[in-house]
């Protein structure tokens, strides 16, 4: 059989019952849908965990206080927190060698009233390090300074969303005051907008660390020590430097009882990354659960075409056909079947990737991997689940198909 006149017979056979044809066509549509979307959403949302990561920062060490295997000697824990850091530990591990900057910080919650306005917001005292540690941008006055810090100068720099909602979009907040508990803050910078991440500076107020020690927290011991290290391939290194200085310096032979915990930005986004990662493998292992049924659907339409066209197969094998040609036949058809439900799942599965996305405030990715698997998965179900039912009908005697009713 010419291949022309191979496509011009599957054609026809397929539109001679436009119904069925587009049943099991939409089996597959759905299938390949499903996938591709699964695929979009789960890279989009690995990607943008990826980036929030990122933007913090992917060579910083975050030091916190902790309790450890029972509370090590140096910790001092005041109902449900721990407090162990000083601003003597940050300062001596600014001294490592692969440390290239040290913010400490401590914080709190504060009421902050401007003109009538209040918000509940999280106050954080910092260094002057600290807006180059955390990648922190002033679009409008200064950050803290090391005057200001020395000082307790009762100065506050807002994040851009903190600042709109107390003075609103229009006005320069620069040099207003605002009221928060015994202290009246001068507005001296506002933040660029840093956008999500791990924590959200646009609606945090900053001010001096000394004058966090004084009014806010009202102790000298910090939440947190973050650093950045000079080289990311050297991270578990610094990791372990920083680790051993504090050991020594709060007196802890055995790290099981560290009063303190090491947080890496790098290991984190490698973990992120697998269990994200896992994560759409499964979506994806789910969705492929229709493709599987939209393969069975296409057999069970093969099969009761053969069933429908047995008298067809007798009266083509009477006049000359062989089995090749009967089998090519109908494996064309299961085929065709196959590609063009997977072409419209593509489209369809790119459509509600994106539509999703976007109600899940992700990006979705949609990737020539995942188009050119949808595609294979496509072909081999058109083969392996056509196969069957084309050597079904090519087995058919002549004599029997003829006497079929």
């Amino acid at each position: 059989m010419r291949f022309a006149d191979l496509i011009s017979e599957t054609l026809h056979s397929l539109t001679s019952n436009k119904v069925r044809s587009g049943l099991t066509i939409l089996g597959i549509v759905v299938g390949i849908a499903s996938v591709i979307a699964m695929i979009a959403i789960g890279q989009g949302s690995q990607a943008s965990i990826e980036q929030s990561i990122q933007a913090a920062g992917s060579n910083l060490l975050t030091v916190s206080p902790s309790a450890g295997g029972q509370s090590g000697p140096g910790a001092r824990s005041f109902g449900a927190s721990v407090q162990s850091l000083t601003r003597e530990d940050a300062e001596s591990l600014a001294g490592l060698a692969l440390v290239s900057g040290v913010a400490p910080s401590a914080q709190g919650q504060a009421q902050l009233v401007a003109d009538g306005t209040n918000a509940n917001v999280q106050i954080v005292g910092v260094t002057p390090a600290y807006a180059t540690v955390s990648g922190l941008t002033v679009v409008s006055g200064s950050f803290i300074s090391e005057r200001d810090d020395v000082a307790n100068a009762q100065v506050v720099v807002l994040g851009s969303t903190l600042a709109v909602d107390l003075f609103g979009e229009a006005a320069d907040p620069v040099g207003e005051h605002i009221r928060s508990g015994n202290m009246l803050l001068t507005v001296v910078g506002v933040l660029e907008e840093k956008g999500a991440g791990l924590s959200n500076a646009d609606s945090t107020a900053f001010i001096p660390l000394s004058t966090a020690f004084r009014y806010v927290t009202g102790s000298q011991y910090l939440s947190s020590i973050v650093l950045t290290v000079t080289d990311e391939e050297q991270m578990d290194m610094a990791e372990a430097s920083v680790e051993a200085t504090l050991l020594q310096r709060h007196g802890i032979s055995d790290p099981d009882y560290a009063d303190f915990q090491i947080q890496n930005m790098a290991d984190m986004l490698e973990t992120v990354s697998s269990v994200t990662g896992t994560f759409t493998a499964l979506l994806a292992g789910i969705a492929g659960i229709s493709l599987f049924v939209g393969g069975i659907g296409i057999m069970n339409m093969m099969l009761t075409t053969v069933t429908e066209r047995t008298r067809e197969i007798g009266l083509r094998k009477a006049i000359g056909a062989d089995s090749s040609a009967i089998s090519a036949q109908f494996l064309a058809e299961s085929i065709t079947l196959t590609l063009i439900g997977g072409v419209l799942g593509v489209v369809a599965g790119w459509g509600i990737g994106f539509v999703a996305a976007n109600l899940l405030g992700v990006s979705a990715v949609i990737t020539i991997d995942s188009v050119l698997l949808a595609a294979g998965v496509c072909a081999f179900i058109g083969v392996v689940f056509g196969y069957y039912p084309a050597r079904r009908a090519a087995a058919l005697s002549p004599i029997d198909a003829l006497r079929y009713q």
